[in-house]
């Protein structure tokens, strides 16, 4: 069966990279038409274009790794999760409902053997999925099946990893009849009170409660082109200067990348990702994010259940330092 190549989706800052390597293309199909040796030219370019993709990907702005972390290729988390475990049972339902939410995901896994509990945002390929997904927004029903997922987990003693990536919690009417504000709520407190390890991931956009109703965790990790943030940058123009236009603006001073919250000590372990981002390599992402969440389980599983509720309860409590300063009058 013929396969088709998957047209690449260029973000804005990528063009030079993309314009480079057509021209590369190009010359290397007119030197085989024409039978021309021109590897030492292609050599070069070749070069060049590896080193212009370091130089975009390593000086992007917040603004630009925000679109890296909204790619549409961006691995998910059931691509993560279905790379990384041996074994993986989908569970289904909040018991409450009676309904499945399929913006946020969550079963049973095996990692290297260890049973182990995963779930996460779920955002959608392409429109008509995202819809289905509801773009990776969550209603209230979501965030109950992760957290009876959760207590699960905490019953047969098995490790929680949970996979962030939404722009936000559903907000629509009918999430706030079910009690979008309470799920959430009800969710920090309680992960608070688990015995077992939780290390949690933001593998793309963390966005408001919504990212943080399943963040409450002893490791916070990030993969270097994600971000996490109170309010999306457009959100956060349009309420300030009541123009989205300014979300650059809003994004620099957010500080929503990993760098930034490393800096601020929010962050616990920073992912690198492959050049071009996780999308453009994503075996090579899977294996640092497998090695990185092996790593942490590992260390976390030397703790007894009340060392890990202490850290845990320490961890957050060091988040929001603030200094003081007095004026003049005050001296």
């Amino acid at each position: 069966m013929p396969t088709t190549e998957r047209r690449p989706i260029l973000l804005d800052f990528e063009k030079p990279l993309a314009e480079l390597e057509a021209r590369i293309k190009q010359i290397r199909e007119l030197a085989e038409d024409n039978d021309v040796d021109v590897s030492i030219q292609i050599c070069q370019l070749e070069s060049r274009a590896n080193q212009l993709r370091h130089e975009i990907f390593s000086n992007l702005t917040p603004a630009q790794r925000l679109q890296v972390a909204r790619h549409p290729r961006r691995p998910s988390t059931l691509d993560y999760i279905q790379a990384i475990s041996d074994e993986w049972i989908e569970l289904h339902g909040d018991r409450r409902s009676g309904k499945d939410d399929p913006a946020l995901v969550g079963g049973l896994a095996r990692l290297n053997g260890r049973p182990v509990v995963m779930l996460g945002h779920q955002k959608g390929r392409d429109t008509r999925d995202n819809v289905v997904r509801n773009f990776g927004m969550a209603s209230p029903g979501g965030y109950r099946k992760a957290l009876r997922l959760m207590q699960h987990a905490n019953r047969f003693n098995m490790p929680i990893f949970t996979f962030i990536d939404t722009p936000g919690a559903w907000a629509g009417l009918e999430a706030e009849e079910m009690g979008q504000g309470e799920a959430i709520a009800y969710n920090l407190r309680e992960m608070f009170a688990l015995d077992v390890p939780i290390i949690c991931t933001v593998i793309g956009e963390g966005g408001s409660g919504g990212a943080l109703g399943i963040s409450v965790g002893d490791r916070l990790l990030m993969f270097e082109h994600a971000v996490y943030t109170v309010a999306s940058p457009e959100a956060c123009a349009a309420i300030l200067w009541k123009d989205a236009s300014r979300s650059a603006e809003a994004a620099e001073a957010l500080k929503i990348t990993a760098h930034d919250l490393k800096t601020l000590g929010i962050l616990d372990q920073l992912l690198p990702e492959p050049v071009g981002g996780a999308h453009a390599d994503p075996l090579r992402a899977t294996e640092i994010l497998r090695n990185a969440l092996m790593q942490a389980m590992q260390e976390l599983l030397q703790l007894t259940p009340p060392e890990r509720r202490q850290q845990r309860y320490q961890k957050f409590r060091q988040i929001g330092v603030f200094a003081e300063t007095l004026t003049e009058e005050e001296d």
